[in-house]
C-alpha cells in the first residue's frame, strides 16, 4: 500500500504570493545522483493553483525555476501567466520543464528550487500544489 508523505488539496491553503521584485519560495526537491556518470538530464513538473486578489485586478502570475537555491542561479524555466479576473475561484497552473548535460555535482546532491511571484499584492496560493522532479543518467 502506497504511504503519500505530502499531498496538497483544492483549497487546503491561502498563502500569500509576494511581488515579482521578491519572489518566494513555492518548492525544492534535492536529488541524489552521487552515482551518475554522465551528463544528468532532469524533468521537472509542477502545479500551484492561485486565486485573484479580493478585489479583483488583472494580475499576472509568474514561476521561475532554477538549478540551485536562489534566483541568481541558473533559470532553467519560467513562464508568466495572466489570472482570468473574470474567474474569481482558484485558478491552476500546471509546467513541465527540463535540463539537460547537467554536469554532476561534486557532493552528490542536485537542488532544484521553484518560486513564484506576482505583480499584484494580494493574489493567494489556495492548493493543490506539487513540484517533482527525476533524474537521469548514462
Amino acid at each position: 500500500m502506497t504511504t503519500l508523505l505530502d499531498a496538497s488539496i483544492a483549497n487546503s491553503m491561502s498563502i500569500p504570493i509576494t511581488i515579482l521584485s521578491a519572489p518566494g519560495l513555492f518548492g525544492q526537491v534535492g536529488l541524489n545522483v552521487l552515482g551518475a556518470t554522465g551528463p544528468i538530464r532532469t524533468q521537472l513538473s509542477g502545479t500551484v493553483a492561485c486565486q485573484l486578489p479580493l478585489l479583483p485586478v488583472a494580475t499576472t502570475i509568474t514561476l521561475t525555476v532554477v538549478r540551485g537555491t536562489s534566483l541568481t542561479d541558473s533559470v532553467i524555466y519560467s513562464s508568466a501567466e495572466a489570472l482570468n479576473i473574470n474567474l474569481l475561484g482558484p485558478q491552476l497552473f500546471t509546467f513541465t520543464a527540463s535540463d539537460f548535460n547537467v554536469p554532476p555535482p561534486a557532493s552528490g546532491l542536485l537542488i532544484y528550487t521553484a518560486f513564484i511571484g506576482s505583480n499584484v499584492l494580494g493574489t493567494v496560493r489556495v492548493g493543490p500544489e506539487s513540484f517533482n522532479a527525476m533524474a537521469y543518467s548514462d
